[in-house]
């Protein structure tokens, strides 16, 4: 027998160890986030100059009865239609939907300021158009809104968030004065063309965000509280992975109320989107009807009236800010739910502060306190959320904040005139705390937490 095979078996080399993977990027420095961010920020840009130079037309042409349906025309099939809109993100992808929306919006702009430029805006064009702008923007608001889940990890969504809304702020704030200078300089026709160009310049950002695969979002998001999963960076689809769900064989109809039935037996979901509501409805009239008729009761003056909601607008800036630096607030379903209750404190209280700088200092920890709230609230359903249900999700959320609170106006207007301001505003806060309530009722919300 050889040497060879008499000697000793040699032991199994040891398995290399794994490539150390690289930690998931931060959402503030991940390129594909920014180049959504930046399109959501120049779209709503758009937006505040579109609604600028609607309702300077109008009033150029109508009658104050018509201004006052001119500018309300947008908001009933936006509202009307938003749970279809989140349907059809869901069956057809919200890649399509978010690109085929805004390219719309992009030419029924441009092509109103091109008819513009050439004849005075008669009334019947500016509710056509109004109507029109509604209906597009009932598909592209769930489906943008629906995106950061798929653009990002979950441990970066309170984040993306916060960055979300300081979106929201910056368009506030440069989008009124761009539209004023544009009006100035070309009249409506400029405005309008200014901000169908601000659409075209969103698409071409939009068309460059790559989308996770619906299957390692859906990994990622299976959970109720501490979310983990895949935390890989967003990537472009590879081969033979969808990017859309597979159409549903039920209707659209079908596909609807799943989703609603979807959203009520979540047991984090449903409840958050309830509080969300109540808060909504109860808090959302008072801050900006109640608002105006205190500092008229007040006689504070327009200038007032601007440093309260200054105010308000810096202190949920600086909330935006705290969640997009730190990424993270621990026990965010208790948190979200004490900011919420000192958020309805506030705002009860505000119309019994003697003068304005107390006024102006209330609004601005209310507008923190409802930041951090708000902010914490959307990412937790979107961290919860189901990709495959993201749209149906978005759309109702939605629909709470932007199609059901404002519905409270004339209610908190009506009620001011029998009761008075302040017995209003503290029964509003009440209101608004039953969402507290509600929050402390769920065991899901009081123990959800963010990824980490």
């Amino acid at each position: 027998m050889s040497t060879a095979e008499n000697a000793p078996p040699k032991a199994p080399l040891p398995a290399p160890a794994p490539a150390p993977t690289a930690p998931p990027r931060p959402a503030h420095r991940d390129a594909n986030v920014l180049r959504w961010l930046a399109a959501y920020t120049i779209s709503l840009i758009g937006d505040s100059i579109y609604f600028v130079a609607l309702g300077w037309s109008a009033q150029k042409v109508a009658g104050p009865t018509e201004v006052g349906l001119i500018m309300a025309a947008g908001a009933l099939p936006r509202a009307l239609l938003m749970l279809g809109g989140g349907v059809a993100a869901d069956r057809f992808g919200l890649r399509r939907i978010v690109l085929g929306s805004d390219a719309v919006r992009c030419v029924l702009i441009l092509a109103v300021a091109a008819g513009v430029a050439v004849t005075a805006p008669a009334v019947w064009l500016l509710v056509a158009l109004a109507l029109a702008f509604g209906v597009v923007d009932a598909l592209f608001v769930p489906a943008v809104g629906a995106l950061p889940p798929r653009i990002t990890s979950p441990d970066q969504l309170a984040r993306v968030t916060g960055m979300r809304t300081l979106s929201m702020r910056v368009s506030q704030i440069a989008g009124p004065p761009l539209g004023g200078l544009a009006m100035g300089v070309g009249g409506a026709s400029a405005a309008f063309a200014a901000a169908g160009l601000l659409f075209a310049l969103s698409l071409p950002l939009l068309l460059a965000v790559r989308l996770r695969p619906l299957g390692a979002a859906a990994e990622a998001s299976d959970v109720w509280g501490d979310a983990t999963g895949d935390t890989a960076p967003a990537s472009a689809s590879a081969p033979g992975v969808r990017d859309t769900p597979d159409p549903a064989p039920g209707s659209a109809w079908q596909d609807l109320l799943g989703g609603l039935r979807y959203i009520r037996g979540h047991r984090l979901i449903g409840p958050l989107i309830a509080v969300t509501a109540i808060s909504e409805l109860g808090l959302t009239g008072t801050l900006n009807v109640g608002m105006l008729l205190l500092n008229g009761e007040r006689g504070w003056g327009p200038s007032g009236y601007g440093w309260i909601i200054s105010g308000f607008g810096a202190g949920a800036t600086v909330g935006a800010v705290l969640l997009t630096v730190t990424g993270r607030l621990p026990r965010a379903g208790l948190t979200m739910t004490g900011t919420l209750l000192a958020g309805c404190a506030g705002a009860a209280a505000i119309a019994l502060v003697p003068t304005l700088p107390y006024a102006v200092a209330l609004a601005a920890a209310v507008g923190l306190a409802m930041g951090i709230c708000g902010t914490l609230a959307n990412a937790l359903v979107q961290t919860a959320a189901d990709p495959a249900y993201l749209g149906r999700v978005t759309s109702v959320v939605m629909l709470t904040t932007v199609g059901l609170a404002p519905l409270s106006y004339p209610v908190v207007g009506a009620a001011i005139g029998v009761w008075g301001v302040a017995p209003v505003f503290i029964g509003c806060g009440v209101f608004g705390s039953v969402g507290v309530g509600v929050a402390l009722v769920s065991g899901a919300v009081r123990s959800a937490e963010l990824a980490r």
